[in-house]
């Protein structure tokens, strides 16, 4: 496996982060701006201030970048995320987007109450759109984006408005309680995959009890690990403070993503430790925009928001294959398969490694599979390459021999009785 540095150029985009009680997430902003404990701004290409502009239908030419780097292309043979349901807990989705318009299964909702309709089918922050966009945006000759699953369904769970400090002092920005409560929704309403492309850096309990409550149900909960930290003098954070844990990505039964660069490389003050589970591409993010057209997103630092909509994307492709496994089955082949530097162990810039969807599809887990701790009992019996036979090795076959004999003796009596009538038929007509 090859070995995934960390980009370490000391003129690469700095932001800073004033640690607080509160969800981090990508800010769609078109300009570097202020960074805020909510959202620490990310700066997009130049052109995007035109491009992504509500009003504008831009077609940026595709396919998305980021589906090379995990291996995709398109193509019949490709796997689509078809029977999926991909829940996105965010600011919402535009489902006026045509990329998007019928991408949604049942079971959309705004969980605040502002001027925008309960359906939860508005976003006008931009935020929730991309990370839709990402995971199933549907071929379009309008349009160069598509998502990693584009025949999954997905819903739209809007659990804020925006990250600003006036929605917060209005209860309209990120909280928790509404986090949570957007996954077990989600959960309730069968989605196999729960994206939460925010952090938070404080262990709610009921954050913590709905992603168990989720699993239990049958739903991988796939969360960002965090975006790398700065001080105020644009110097890397301390240690301690990159790995610090981040919720609900440090949970057990969630998957944590981090974000690698268009080289495939971690951001220098990148969030790290047990809560990075895998690592997903996250700069230059060709998707969908809120009331416009095609944007490209996070084009001078990889967003660790983008990388979770990516994951997202892949795991549905994974349970599109593996309906059966659930979300530990679904977690264990994305991070056994993964590209990382040491096979046998766990990174704490890119966890388990680089996502490569194909190959855990292609995984046939069994006791040399080396990596994470294997969730199949015994590590060999799994969907995958199932047997045309199956016979149990403590069954003995059974003695058929005294059929045989008597099957065999039957029929040498009845040959026996119609070599008489024969011979005796040939007598009486003599």
């Amino acid at each position: 496996m090859r070995h995934l540095p960390t980009r370490a150029d000391s003129a690469a985009p700095t932001r800073s982060r004033r640690r607080c009680s509160v969800f981090t997430i990508a800010a769609l902003s078109f300009s570097i701006g202020a960074a805020s404990c909510f959202a620490p701004a990310l700066a997009s290409p130049a052109s995007a201030a035109e491009t992504c502009a509500p009003g504008t239908s831009a077609k940026v030419a595709g396919p998305p970048p980021a589906l090379a780097q995990l291996g995709l292309s398109a193509g019949d043979a490709m796997p689509t995320g078809a029977g999926v349901l991909v829940a996105i807990i965010d600011s919402g989705v535009d489902a006026s987007r045509p990329q998007l318009s019928d991408a949604f299964g049942p079971g959309s909702v705004s969980l605040i109450a502002d001027d925008q309709p309960a359906s939860g089918l508005t976003d006008v922050f931009g935020h929730g759109t991309a990370i839709a966009g990402i995971i199933a945006a549907r071929p379009s000759s309008q349009s160069g984006v598509v998502g990693v699953a584009p025949e999954a369904k997905i819903i739209s769970i809007r659990a804020f408005r925006g990250d600003d400090d006036n929605l917060r002092s209005q209860g309209l920005g990120p909280d928790a309680a509404r986090t949570a409560a957007g996954i077990r929704l989600a959960a309730d309403a069968g989605a196999q995959i729960i994206v939460v492309a925010m952090a938070d850096d404080t262990d709610e309990p009921g954050t913590r009890a709905a992603t168990e409550y989720a699993t239990a149900l049958g739903s991988l909960v796939v969360a960002s690990a965090g975006d790398a930290v700065r001080t105020e003098d644009g110097a890397p954070a301390p240690i301690e403070a990159l790995e610090a844990p981040h919720y609900p990505a440090a949970y057990p039964d969630a998957l944590g993503v981090t974000a690698l660069d268009i080289d495939g490389l971690t951001a220098v003050g990148g969030m790290r430790g047990a809560q990075v589970d895998v690592a997903a591409p996250g700069q230059n993010v060709l998707t969908t925009a809120t009331g416009a057209g095609d944007c490209v997103y996070a084009g001078d630092a990889p967003d660790a928001s983008f990388a979770t909509a990516y994951a997202a994307g892949a795991a549905a492709l994974v349970a599109e294959a593996f309906p059966l496994e659930g979300p530990a089955g679904w977690a264990y082949r994305l991070k056994a398969t993964a590209d990382r530097p040491n096979p046998d162990s766990h990174d704490p810039l890119v966890g388990w490694g680089r996502l490569q969807p194909l190959l855990a599809i292609g995984l046939r887990p069994d006791a040399s599979t080396r990596g994470p701790e294997s969730p199949f009992a015994d590590n060999l019996s799994t969907q995958i390459d199932p047997p045309t036979t199956q016979v149990s090795a403590a069954a003995e076959a059974p003695d058929n021999t005294p059929v045989i004999i008597g099957v065999s003796a039957a029929a040498l009596s009845l040959l026996a009785t119609f070599a008489v009538l024969g011979r005796l038929r040939r007598r009486f007509t003599a």
